[in-house]
């Protein structure tokens, strides 16, 4: 899969995504669907050492966003993201760390392997400015590397799910940005059954195969 993002062989990719969602959908693999605070849910295809890979899923009824997560975050992790049907917005973040009038604070993101996420604040508060927005459509790829502040946003609601190649890069932390006087907390990924699993992966590998409205 990563030969075939360099290639941005798009269709490739997607064949890869729909031949992990049919073992998925028929329980011919044990993977569980996890909800992510930022309103998706996350199908996790591969993790091994640096690299992971994961089919994230929006719009079913699991994948409520956690209205208390900052939206605007960056990955200590460069991403190659292909979007498989749907439309996503990306919409870059500028961060002024030289401002006498700053609008957030910066956050670090502890992610236990149990699923608790720790949102710890820092002493580094900045000003933000919007940046460039992309919307990728099915079959089209954008990349962000690992760093860069960013939110994701489906612009219309439709359904939309996408694949992710994910590589971390050493000595990176994942963040996010909060209102200054915010305190820290924490929040909890919880898996979906086996059941609602299937189902999303059913329904996702059925909108694969579906021309877009």
């Amino acid at each position: 899969m990563e030969r075939a993002a360099r290639r941005h062989a798009t269709a490739e990719l997607t064949r890869h995504a729909a031949a992990e969602l049919d073992l998925i959908a028929s329980g011919r693999r044990a993977l569980r669907a996890v909800r992510h605070p930022l309103g998706f849910v996350c199908l996790p295809i591969l993790r091994d050492g640096h690299d992971g890979v994961c089919v994230h899923v929006f719009g079913p009824p699991e994948a409520q966003p956690d209205r208390s997560v900052p939206q605007v975050h960056c990955h200590s992790w460069d991403l190659t993201s292909t979007v498989l049907y749907g439309r996503l917005d990306n919409r870059r973040v500028h961060v002024d760390d030289d401002s006498g009038e700053p609008t957030h604070r910066v956050f670090e993101v502890l992610s236990d392997p149990s699923g608790v996420d720790e949102l710890r604040p820092t002493e580094r508060l900045v000003r933000c400015r919007p940046g460039a927005g992309q919307t990728s459509a099915r079959g089209q790829s954008y990349a962000l590397p690992a760093g860069e502040f960013h939110t994701s946003v489906v612009p219309d609601g439709r359904p939309t799910a996408t694949l992710v190649l994910g590589r971390t890069l050493p000595g990176r932390v994942d963040l996010s940005l909060g209102p200054p006087s915010a305190a820290g907390h924490r929040m909890v990924r919880r898996a979906c059954d086996a059941t609602q699993t299937a189902r999303i992966a059913r329904a996702a590998l059925r909108r694969i195969h579906e021309p877009e409205p």
